[in-house]
């Protein structure tokens, strides 16, 4: 059984890199809800628990709190930023409103010798985000490093091996934050980075055995990552008692349905339904312009679909889902769990009653990066696991404002173009994605002479390790302008192409 440390989520944005963080060290890190019992992670074995950073103040009156048990499990705890406020305020120390609010880069200098900063450099930069500070210590504790505005930037008590820090050392701009958490995983927890791919494809392969029995499973496949790395894995598992239903819901990009019919149904022999629904998504969308509207009209359909399709097929009893894990953290509710909402994504959540149908979601603790690891482990070609991604609600949210069949096709077109482009050039495997945006924005033009009035196409191209952040890849120029020039020359309705070169954060990949 793999060495497991607990994350306890406690809504920051940068749980899930934490947990990302720590599989780089080969440690298998799992998030859990904040006030997961702790009898539930003695169960479960965990090596470590880690209290994440939110949003939160210790103070509120709802605000989020572990179940105090986690102290008595004899395993070594750490609190980050939100978590180092718990730490002191549940085990007697006194965290009080800070006077200057701490966001940013600050210079930490280390105090003491501390098993947590073995090997860190006495004074490096550091990543803040709070508001409140711890102003008196728990008892047993020491200060091991401050900083300008915290004489208790990095806590400890060694006794218990309980620690505490008021940065973030999960995100980039930390100097030796990775160092640090290594510390803690490998050298305070004991973890020796047992956790493989290999073996997780087995477990889990196993798991879905265990799961399903002699039961029956249908999957949405898209034709995605995702989804086909999804369908391989309980393929592997469950074999004849899988269906995949692929839904032509109109928001396809260019020979997508084909592409997937020859490829899972013709090469992979596997049970393929096509389920075509076009009209009726395209029906229910018409005049809709608001993203959120768009994504639970596209997921409200989606379900009734698959719906028609289970009755079709005969007794089913489990819906299969690429769900993975940046899709579970972007997308859980305020009250459900204290991370923020940022946006909705179809293949999240329970389904209607009425379908009486169990989720089965065997992605949803992996990160892109590592699916595409496990695709590779069940066998699926390169140019499905190395495909870029593409969102549930599909080409919906990439026409902004309202979808129609023209600004479909607009689209459909110039995205064809780019990808084509991109991967004559070499460049398609090398980015993390790379899409056209439809806008719904006419701009006067000149071509042959006489003037026009057309749309917008915005390329959004982007660099990125696991889509929890990203950043605008600066291709060749030639190349920008090559994708431009045969956009406005060959797709009708265009006469102007921009360059997305925003960051995430603060804005996102897609722009809906």
């Amino acid at each position: 059984m793999a060495q497991v440390i607990a994350v306890l989520d406690f809504g920051s944005q940068y749980t899930q890199v934490i947990a990302r963080r720590l599989r780089e060290f080969e440690v298998y890190s799992k998030v859990y809800r904040y006030d997961t019992p702790a009898e539930q992670l003695r169960a479960e074995g965990v090596r470590g628990i880690i209290l994440s950073g939110g949003p939160s103040s210790v103070f509120a009156e709802k605000a989020p709190r572990p179940d105090t048990g986690i102290f008595d499990l004899g395993v070594p705890v750490l609190g980050i930023c939100y978590g180092i406020q718990l730490l002191g305020h549940l085990l007697d120390g006194k965290v009080e409103k800070s006077h200057e609010r701490e966001y940013g880069r600050s210079e930490l200098t280390v105090r003491e010798a501390s098993p947590l900063f073995e090997g860190i450099r006495p004074r490096i930069q550091v990543w803040n985000s709070h508001g409140d500070r711890l102003a008196a210590l728990p008892p047993g504790f020491r200060a091991i490093a401050a900083t300008q505005n915290s004489s208790f930037a990095a806590i400890e008590e060694p006794t218990r091996n309980f620690y505490g820090l008021q940065f973030h050392p999960e995100v980039f701009h930390t100097e030796q934050g990775t160092d640090i958490l290594r510390n803690f995983v490998m050298g305070i927890c004991g973890c020796t980075g047992d956790w493989t791919m290999a073996g997780y494809a087995e477990s889990t392969i196993e798991r879905i055995r265990e799961t399903v029995g002699d039961r029956r499973v249908i999957l949405g496949l898209s034709g995605g990552v995702d989804s086909s790395v999804a369908a391989a894995l309980i393929d592997k598992a469950i074999g004849e008692q899988l269906t995949c239903v692929f839904v032509d819901n109109g928001l396809l990009r260019k020979k997508e349905r084909a592409a997937v019919e020859k490829l899972f149904g013709d090469n992979f022999h596997m049970n393929l339904v096509v389920a075509e629904a076009a009209d009726l998504f395209l029906d229910r969308l018409r005049g809709v312009t608001d993203p959120e509207r768009k994504r639970k009209i596209i997921g409200n359909t989606f379900v009734e679909v698959f719906e028609s399709e289970v009755e079709k097929i005969g007794e089913v009893d489990f819906l299969a889902q690429g769900t993975i894990y940046p899709d579970v953290i972007e997308s859980v509710p305020i009250g459900g769990n204290p991370a923020a909402l940022i946006k909705s994504h179809h293949n999240v959540g329970g389904l209607p009653e009425r379908m009486k149908l169990k989720i089965l979601e065997p992605l949803n603790q992996l990160f892109k990066d590592e699916v595409r690891r496990l695709g590779e482990e069940v066998g699926l070609p390169r140019s499905v696991v190395w495909r870029q991604p593409f969102p549930g609600p599909g080409l919906a949210v990439r026409v902004i404002g309202e979808i129609t069949p023209e600004n479909l096709h607009i689209l459909r077109e110039a995205d064809a173009i780019l990808i084509e482009e991109m991967k004559a050039a070499d460049f398609y495997y090398k980015v993390w994605q790379s899409f056209c945006v439809f806008l719904p924005v006419r701009t006067v033009g000149v071509m042959g002479d006489e003037r026009t009035y057309d749309y917008v196409i915005a390329l959004r191209i982007v660099e990125s390790i696991d889509a929890m952040t990203a950043d605008w890849a600066q291709l060749p120029h030639e190349l920008v302008q090559k994708i431009s020039t045969r956009i406005i020359n060959e797709v009708a309705g265009v006469n102007r192409v921009v360059l997305d070169v925003s960051s995430k954060p603060p804005s996102t990949i897609e722009w809906e």
